[in-house]
């Protein structure tokens, strides 16, 4: 039976010249992703055989973000050109199982599997030694162009510095994806030459070569949006733009309401259950999950938390690693921290911050109050201002609060501390020993007024005017 299968070499060991940074480009984020996860994605769900990432300027960096199983990783220790990078993969290449290679540029991150598949299709049907992904723009400065000849096989690729007047007119352009037969490319790979003005050697000299040896050269021509690569910040902003949108109509799709989708930001794995409404300037991150009938407000960032349903999110509320059970409301200007957990029905307020926390059923804390690593029980009101004094300066110290429980505002519980169920704590009281339960528990020093003292201190600090 003939071999089918087909591998993948991914070109990643650059500098990012024009991104002007001192991290590759593969490493910079984009809606949600690094950019080279995008890549390393689609080469996976083609069914790739091998798939070889080459790596070379912050080598270490890229291997730490990038290692998982069915990627090979090669350094090309010198960025010497594309060309190079095949040369270097020369041994692994000699021995890998497929009889097409693909030769994928990393910053593609809107390629699709199936334009792959469809890539190797034409090359294989055209029995080509090489077939170039091609695109057609309207403006194609800068570009290689795809000079075709007889059969409309690809006679040559011409840089922009190259190419005739009337060459220059040529829309249909080289995407720097190439597809080849394994041999042929083994065989002529050696014939690569850095004698040309980039002083590099080029992948798609192979095409000239080829042609030369009577091998014949295709191109598969994809929407210029799909494969075109990624060059500088600009176009990175641009992308994701197109990204977040992609995202939102397909919510759109499965019942999930935008006030604008223009104007969200959410990252490829979040899932949203329908009838769920979503304000402006919304940021889901991570693997966030949302539940049916939810209502987000403006403005509010959510990251790797689980939200039941029908969980209100009031303006500019900050929640990251939480899970919110249904019912629940947070906000405006809440801050829900890493190891929260709030049951359901439960009202977290305006300026209220939970850290490591979990808040029973039904429990109110609806003003100005931090609640760091708490145990608070069901159907419990915490007072405004009440802080629990949970750092000692060395290690964090639990509080727990049972059911029923009333904290009186501007509160101090001081940790290790436990209120019990159906207790009574007086407003401004500072609370250092347990509480029994269907307690009052009061601690603050008495009240003393000193009848005219305000009067006399005038009077001592007051100056004659001069």
């Amino acid at each position: 039976m003939k071999h089918e299968g087909f591998s993948i070499v991914i070109l990643g060991a650059g500098k990012a010249t024009r991104f002007k940074s001192e991290h590759p480009k593969l490493l910079h984020p984009l809606a949600g992703r690094l950019l080279g996860e995008y890549v390393l994605r689609t080469a996976a769900a083609a069914h790739a055989e091998r798939i070889y990432l080459v790596i070379g300027h912050k080598a270490e960096e890229m291997r730490s973000a990038f290692t998982r199983p069915g990627v090979e990783f090669i350094e090309q220790k010198e960025q010497l050109g594309t060309g190079h990078a095949l040369i270097v993969a020369r041994p692994e290449l000699e021995h890998c199982p497929s009889d097409v290679v693909l030769a994928l540029v990393g910053d593609a991150p809107l390629l699709r599997p199936e334009t792959l598949a469809a890539l190797v299709a034409t090359h294989r049907g055209q029995r080509a030694a090489c077939t170039i992904l091609s695109m057609r723009v309207e403006n194609p400065t800068g570009y290689g162009r795809i000079v075709r000849g007889a059969g409309k096989s690809v006679r040559a690729i011409i840089e922009e510095k190259a190419a005739t007047a009337a060459q220059k007119k040529i829309r249909e352009v080289n995407s720097g994806i190439l597809c080849f037969s394994r041999l042929p490319l083994l065989k002529h790979l050696g014939e690569l030459s850095p004698d040309n003005p980039q002083k590099e050697y080029l992948l798609t000299d192979l095409v000239e070569i080829f042609n030369r040896r009577r091998l014949k050269v295709a191109a598969f021509e994809a929407p210029a949006e799909e494969v075109q690569g990624i060059n500088d910040r600009a176009q990175l902003a641009e992308t994701a733009k197109m990204l977040y949108l992609r995202k939102a109509q397909a919510l759109m799709k499965e019942g999930v309401t935008f006030t604008d989708p223009e104007a969200v930001y959410i990252d490829p794995d979040v899932t949203i259950g329908p009838d769920t409404e979503v304000g402006v300037g919304v940021s889901l991150r991570g693997s966030t999950r949302l539940g049916s009938g939810c209502h987000l407000e403006p403005y509010s960032t959510i990251t790797n938390s689980a939200l039941g349903d029908k969980v209100t999110v009031r303006q500019s509320c900050v929640i990251t690693d939480a899970e919110i059970a249904a019912g629940a409301a947070i906000g405006p200007f809440a801050h829900l921290r890493m190891g929260s957990t709030l049951g359901a029905d439960v009202k977290i307020g305006n300026f209220v911050e939970v850290k490591h926390s979990s808040i029973g059923r039904g429990t109110k804390a609806q003003h100005l109050t931090y609640l760091g690593d708490a145990t608070v029980g069901e159907r419990t009101n915490i007072g405004a201002g009440t802080i629990t004094c949970n750092y000692d300066g060395a290690r964090k110290i639990p509080t727990i609060i049972e059911d029923e429980v009333f904290i009186g505002s501007g509160n101090m519980l001081v940790a290790p501390v436990r209120i019990g169920k159906g207790s009574y704590t007086a407003a401004g009281s500072t609370i250092t020993q347990d509480v029994e339960p269907d307690s009052l528990a009061i601690a603050r020093t008495p009240q003393v007024n000193k009848p005219g003292w305000a009067r006399e201190r005038k009077k001592s600090t007051s100056h004659p005017s001069k």
